[in-house]
């Protein structure tokens, strides 16, 4: 078994931190945002320095009901020989539905959203695991997600479901212990059993992570420090077996380098009390040994099967970014806030990957993005929803001012034509984003 030590997410505006950081042994990284043939020079110094790089897709959606993309296997898989990993992650999560399979629109999620937990899932998800370690040059592992809202019905408790899905693939586990927090927050499920249930042996890594409470619900923001209850989920698992690797994940509102030094040693002393209350029980120091999990070959899932879950999590994911009326079982309010939230990371990220947008549009920007979300939901991805979010704006004759207008139109001319057009605007927005 890999044994990683103690990690840190490694984000563009954090980089110069991480490669200053002492006790640092490896670092994350999200394998959709770095290129093969153009690694950021911060990652490349950190393998100089033997720290190990793992990348961690987000976008495979292996609890969807189609079989996984070739295409994004093989860049997923072009990915992990760049960074020269010795494993790769992703989520039990569906991020998006409809298309052939349902005979209804295809729709994105652009969020990982949590697959029932039933037999046909399970079933699926078995499938499509196995179809991505065939096209994997390393070893898989899984994580846990957060969610918002519960499925009606299900079957399987977390612990169930993940050890059968252990048992029947061999897939590795990256245990989320901040998720196991936010479902006790949102879901009522309780850590510790959750804990458990789980197959210690197959434990790739952990991730620890902060968030938030609103009216009585958890946000897995990771824009915040890590709270004390998640802390002691990480001490409860340490307590029954001495993880690989554990990381720190933070994606937003970055504090000072030295506050993140000062989490990090917080992450390894919550490790710390663990191991010792382990040694006590267990009159020494080790734990259970992580060896390689059983494996069973799984049947293949019948297309009846993935016609079914097909159709359930398209009716899902169409209330929540189409605005159809929520399937009958599932919590109303609950859905309700998926939805805002699933609309206000589309107008973050789009922000993001579009900065000229805010810059144009100014303090008007996240209504109107807002309001165009609300019934135009995302089928192409965040660049795409950008260009999609402008040209609509622009059929509504908005915004109403003429000079904005016509800024925005060469601003969607420049990025929707067949070849750029020569313009500052990109300049502009980058001195005053720098200024902002």
């Amino acid at each position: 078994m890999l044994r990683l030590g103690t990690g840190i997410g490694w984000r563009p505006e954090i980089a110069d931190a991480v490669e200053a950081m002492p006790g640092v042994d490896w670092v994350e990284v999200v394998a959709e945002n770095v290129c093969p043939g153009h690694l950021p020079q911060s990652l490349l110094r950190l393998r100089e320095r033997g720290v190990t790089v793992v990348p961690h897709g987000v976008s495979l959606g292996l609890g969807g009901a189609e079989r996984p993309d070739p295409g994004r296997l093989a860049a997923l898989a072009e990915r992990v020989t760049a960074l020269g990993a010795p494993l790769v992650t992703e989520h039990i999560a569906f991020v998006r539905a409809g298309g052939a399979l349902t005979a209804s629109p295809p729709l994105e999620a652009g969020h990982l959203l949590p697959v029932p937990r039933t037999r046909d899932a399970l079933d699926v998800l078995c499938e499509n695991v196995r179809v991505a370690q065939d096209a994997l040059p390393v070893p898989l592992a899984l994580e846990n997600i957060a969610a918002l809202f519960s499925w009606p019905g299900e079957e399987l408790t977390e612990g169930q479901f993940l050890s059968e899905l252990v048992e029947r693939t061999g897939v590795r586990l990256l245990v989320d212990v901040a998720n196991l927090h936010t479902n006790h927050v949102n879901r009522g499920e309780d850590p510790a059993a959750a804990l458990a249930g789980l197959p210690v042996e197959a434990i790739a890594y952990v991730h620890v992570a902060g968030g938030f409470e609103r009216d009585g619900v958890w946000h897995d923001s990771h824009a915040h420090p890590v709270p004390r209850p998640v802390l002691d989920i990480l001490t409860g698992l340490a307590s029954r077996v001495a993880p690989p690797g554990v990381l720190l994940e933070r994606d937003d509102n970055f504090p000072e380098p030295a506050e993140l030094e000062r989490e990090l040693g917080t992450v390894r002393a919550a490790v710390a009390a663990g191991a010792a209350r382990r040694a006590a029980e267990q009159g020494g120091t080790g734990g259970p040994a992580a060896g390689d999990p059983a494996v069973a070959a799984p049947a293949p899932a019948g297309a009846g099967v993935r016609q079914r879950l097909g159709v359930a999590q398209a009716a899902v994911l169409s209330s929540l970014v189409a605005g159809t009326p929520v399937p009958e079982g599932f919590d109303r309010a609950r859905m309700g806030v998926q939805a805002r939230a699933l609309a206000a990371k589309r107008a973050d990220v789009v922000a993001k990957v579009a900065p000229e947008l805010p810059v144009i549009l100014g303090d008007g920007y996240r209504q109107a993005f807002l309001e165009y979300a609300r019934s135009l939901p995302m089928s192409g991805g965040y660049r795409r929803d950008a260009l999609d979010f402008a040209g609509h704006l622009l059929k509504l004759g908005r915004p109403q001012d003429p000079g904005t207008r016509r800024e925005l139109r060469e601003w969607w001319l420049h990025r929707a034509g067949p070849a750029p057009r020569p313009r500052g605007l990109a300049a502009r927005a980058r001195v005053l984003l720098r200024g902002a």
